[in-house]
């Protein structure tokens, strides 16, 4: 069978599970904790390993930045036989009982992308599915780590809601913060939209690495890494223990 396109990758190359993180850089060290990971393919933002995990075929693709870019990955990876698909990525929280390095689950996206616009109207909810969202929870448990579940809000403009952004960002986000919104993001919106609309389990897991209003950041990616390689673990048993159809 043909390439994918942009990904690269033939269906016989990946596993049901993927993890999905946006940065590449990222994928060998999600790709660690494989059981002999071969790495696939890399094109444009997209890099792809695949390995085992406990019996399970699982592989490892990066969307790159923003809904767009997300979009086709999850297009192709679904063309490509995954079936269980999980956003491993960083957050700005929204919420002052959020600390950096805690992890975020959530439950749905506040729909301010216009990638998933695309594919259906705004009023269609952008919701995780929830047996994913149960098996990372739970997971997150075993672990004896606290998460914070509930909605987040994805977006696609970084500089214009980021602690990197014009002084009167929080303004833009202030809605959102004052409706209990947990953090910001960049894929997850568009990821849970097409997700449900093609009939696959999609969730996301987050870490934060900025607090928006005490403007706290993690900016070395040294600090960063711990967390990657436990929420990878945390997804890993996720899929094992994910409710199969």
């Amino acid at each position: 069978m043909k390439k994918m396109h942009h990904l690269q990758i033939k269906p016989s190359q990946i596993g049901e599970f993927v993890i999905m993180p946006g940065d590449p850089g990222r994928c060998h060290l999600i790709a660690e904790h494989f059981e002999n990971p071969q790495l696939i393919a890399q094109s444009r933002e997209y890099t792809t390993y695949t390995g085992k995990y406990k019996g399970l075929t699982v592989s490892v693709t990066s969307t790159g930045m923003g809904c767009p870019s997300a979009a086709i990955a999850l297009e192709e990876l679904i063309m490509s036989g995954a079936k269980y698909l999980v956003r491993l990525g960083t957050t700005g929280a929204l919420q002052k009982n959020i600390n950096l390095g805690d992890i975020i689950i959530p439950t749905s996206a506040v729909r301010l992308d216009g990638t998933s616009i695309e594919y259906i109207p705004v009023e269609f909810p952008a919701i995780a599915d929830i047996n994913m969202v149960n098996a990372l929870v739970n997971a997150t448990r075993k672990r004896n780590k606290k998460s914070h579940i509930g909605i987040i809000m994805s977006h696609d403009a970084f500089y214009k809601g980021s602690v990197f952004a014009d002084p009167d960002f929080l303004k833009r986000e202030q809605v959102w913060i004052d409706s209990n919104v947990l953090s910001v993001e960049n894929e997850s919106s568009a990821l849970f939209t097409i997700g449900y609309l093609r009939k696959v389990k999609v969730g996301t897991i987050l870490t934060a690495v900025a607090n928006h209003l005490t403007r706290e950041v993690i900016d070395d990616e040294g600090k960063i890494n711990p967390i990657f390689h436990l929420i990878t673990d945390i997804c890993l048993e996720a899929f094992k223990n994910i409710e199969k159809d």
